[in-house]
């Protein structure tokens, strides 16, 4: 493998012809930031194809464990991919009864032939031969606007009315006292739907940019991504999770959309949800830190998206000696935001009243990179895609507590799925 570096005049065409390049390979991630630069995120544009090597999960193995190895086999190697929801049931006594209708695996990583490291002026590819891989990419053709051809029809697994009731039922276990917060998600679907998935991301990403977006592609499985979340990330030996609780939809105009940033940043009710996460969070990383080193850097941030206001808060750690990246992952999974607290048994109850698997969704996608750090977003406001099989399917969901009024939940469910719902109209 050679790397690289070209001077790029258009930055902003080159990517264009680099994702309509890179999708005709079979194993592809593209990480687009849309120019939401933290302190915390490395990577501007991000292109990796071609598979050297892949790891999947196999239900009789330790995952997180197996993938360790898979890692630590491939040095000096970017390794993108993705864990599933459902990998719950390896970290602790938990089920899932409903069927797996995306066909996709509880995870999947691969080293790439070929990766593109693209910022504002230049590109790093990293090939056997970069000169070719240039060549290829200044030959494609770029298309901005491809036809979607969305075939199918978008369906609700969990009925309004099923909802109303699932959240009667959460709310008679909080107060029973089982829990004092559940993350409650439902699944919209189509079944035999034919779809360009391309054309469907570059939809996506141009009407709800995140800082996480991503369009993943291996096989005839898609997922295509517009996160707003950092589960996960570790820098040499910080560890950093960014949860998020807390929404609120723009405003019409410049002063509606500061009268509702104030009330967000103001509002008790999702400020104690954020904090009850932060709790957890807290809890999770304690396992893999340093004694003492956990700390929130940040409480309860405002942060504004295209499609909503978001609370996020930041929790950092120092790594204990002898804890492997993927076992700080383990001790953190699946993100607490998705799940509710105390966790476990907000996954059991979860598993009682939702009727769908979540699958990917709620789970983490993103990648180890070469100097053995990674990066990690929750898997939300992602659309999966079988296109051997058809199927299409995103949920959304939200956290329950007391203090939740059920309309307002389902609303919101379908705020966060508002860019999705209008990709597909």
């Amino acid at each position: 493998m050679v790397s690289k570096a070209y001077h790029l005049k258009d930055s902003e065409a080159f990517v264009q012809k680099a994702l309509q390049w890179a999708s005709k390979f079979d194993s592809v991630c593209y990480l687009d930031s849309n120019g939401y630069q933290d302190n915390y995120g490395k990577i501007n544009v991000f292109i990796a194809v071609g598979e050297q090597a892949a790891f999947a999960s196999d239900s009789d193995q330790n995952t997180f464990q197996a993938l360790q190895n898979f890692v630590d086999l491939h040095p000096g190697h970017w390794i993108p991919g993705f864990l599933g929801y459902d990998l719950k049931n390896e970290l602790e006594d938990l089920n899932t009864g409903e069927p797996n209708r995306t066909g996709m695996p509880d995870a999947y990583f691969f080293v790439p032939k070929i990766t593109l490291l693209i910022g504002k002026y230049n590109v790093e590819i990293k090939a056997a031969d970069p000169d070719e891989a240039m060549r290829q990419i200044d030959a494609t053709a770029a298309d901005n606007d491809p036809a979607l051809d969305f075939q199918g029809k978008l369906q609700h697994r969990m009925s309004k009315a099923q909802y109303l009731e699932a959240f009667d039922r959460i709310q008679h276990h909080l107060r029973q006292g089982d829990c004092y917060e559940v993350n409650l998600c439902q699944e919209f679907y189509a079944e035999r739907a034919r779809v360009n998935p391309l054309a469907l991301y570059q939809r996506l990403n141009r009407l709800s940019p995140t800082p996480f977006s991503c369009f993943f592609k291996f096989g005839e499985k898609y997922i295509l991504s517009a996160s707003l979340e950092r589960f996960l990330s570790r820098q040499g030996l910080t560890l950093l999770s960014q949860p998020i609780k807390g929404t609120a939809k723009r405003g019409q105009d410049a002063n509606e959309d500061e009268k509702i940033k104030a009330e967000l940043a103001g509002s008790a009710k999702e400020i104690s949800e954020n904090i009850m996460i932060v709790d957890l969070v807290r809890n999770d990383l304690t396992k893999s830190a340093r004694p003492g080193t956990v700390q929130a850097a940040e409480l309860a941030k405002v942060y504004s998206f295209r499609q909503v206001h978001q609370l996020i808060s930041t929790i950092t750690c120092e790594l204990a000696d002898g804890v492997s990246s993927t076992q700080a992952i383990a001790h953190a999974f699946p993100p607490g935001s998705m799940t509710g607290a105390p966790k476990v048994r907000a996954m059991e109850i979860i598993e009682q009243y939702e009727n769908s698997r979540r699958g990917v969704y709620s789970g983490a996608l993103g990648y180890f990179s070469p100097l053995g750090n990674f990066d990690f977003s929750v898997v939300i406001r992602t659309l999966m895609y079988n296109a051997e099989s058809g199927y299409l399917s995103f949920h959304t969901g939200g956290a329950i507590t007391l203090q939740s009024d059920a309309e307002m939940e389902y609303h919101e469910c379908l705020l966060k799925g508002k860019a999705l719902f209008e990709v597909l109209r």
